[in-house]
């Protein structure tokens, strides 16, 4: 019987292939450093800002700018001039997100919400530029107000905004609060007539993130909208960071906006299913929360 030539020498030579960095295609390389520049931005670049961050001449960038653009990577602003994400990277996002365990587990209760209690429902997670729908569950009956996938919702003027501020990590709600008010950020509410002009700190909006945080969820009546109420609700991990939002929406006097209601219930109950099958405790968590507990 003859013993196959070669057969220790075949397996280094293939670990050392493997090892090797692959060959790639350097134009697609270059276009994804613009992409990355423009992520990183979080705001419309003009084309020259985002040819100097990815460190490209601005003759070779635009040829890139154009391909990206009828991809759909990219889009510009025929005001402004200036680029942010295309239609295709905004899908390619949300099929990132639909990975997401929380979002797996939102979904189904969402279009169980809205069925059951005759509202439509929006889960919201945060975005570059504030809390940004990532799913929408119509109601019913019509409602006049235009709420879609993509919508990002204001954080001073929304039930789902004044629940990201009451519960979102400082550093996130600064960004966000940049970029919708181009004002430093602070812990509490303004009316609506108030939420575009509001002062770096206001004792009425402290207190009524305070009042979110501890009743559990906040409400909305005839605002931003007239005629549209909501009721919202954060979903928050073991680590107590907040991941994602319940926010079912509805006409004014239809919804049930009671704190002891039983949409309220539900939404809560919801909130606490989702948190406990995507995000369960850790050993060392549980155990401290069973010591509490017992104190």
């Amino acid at each position: 019987m003859k013993t196959p030539r070669n057969t220790r020498a075949a397996a280094p030579a293939a670990d050392a292939g493997a090892s090797k960095t692959q060959r790639g295609i350097q134009s697609v390389e270059v276009g994804a450093r613009l992409l990355r520049v423009l992520a990183d931005a979080r705001v419309p670049l003009a084309p020259s800002d985002l040819a100097a961050a990815a460190e490209i001449a601005s003759s070779q960038a635009h040829a890139y700018l154009v391909s990206l653009t009828r991809l759909g990577l990219i889009k510009r602003d025929a005001l402004s001039g200036r680029y942010e994400a295309g239609p295709l990277a905004l899908r390619l996002g949300l099929l990132h997100l639909a990975q997401e365990p929380a979002l797996r587990e939102a979904v189904p209760r969402a279009a169980a919400l809205a069925q059951a209690h005759n509202c439509s429902v929006a889960l919201c997670i945060a975005g570059p530029q504030g809390p940004t729908i990532v799913r929408y569950e119509h109601a019913s009956l019509p409602l006049h107000v235009n709420l879609h996938v993509g919508t990002v919702m204001s954080l001073p003027a929304t039930s789902t905004g004044r629940v990201f501020c009451a519960f979102l990590d400082d550093a996130a709600l600064r960004a966000m609060w940049a970029n919708q008010t181009a004002q430093p950020v602070w812990r509490g509410t303004a009316t609506s007539k108030q939420a575009d002009a509001a002062p770096a700190r206001d004792g009425a909006f402290t207190a009524t993130l305070d009042a979110i945080r501890a009743r559990g969820f906040e409400f909305g009546i005839d605002s931003p909208s007239p005629g549209v109420s909501s009721v919202c609700v954060p979903v928050i991990d073991a680590q107590h960071a907040l991941r994602l939002t319940l926010t079912a929406i509805g006409a004014s006097g239809a919804l049930d906006v009671r704190p002891a209601g039983a949409l309220v219930r539900a939404l809560r109950d919801a909130a606490r299913e989702i948190a406990v099958a995507a995000f369960p405790a850790s050993p060392a968590s549980s155990a401290s929360s069973a010591s509490s507990a017992s104190n």
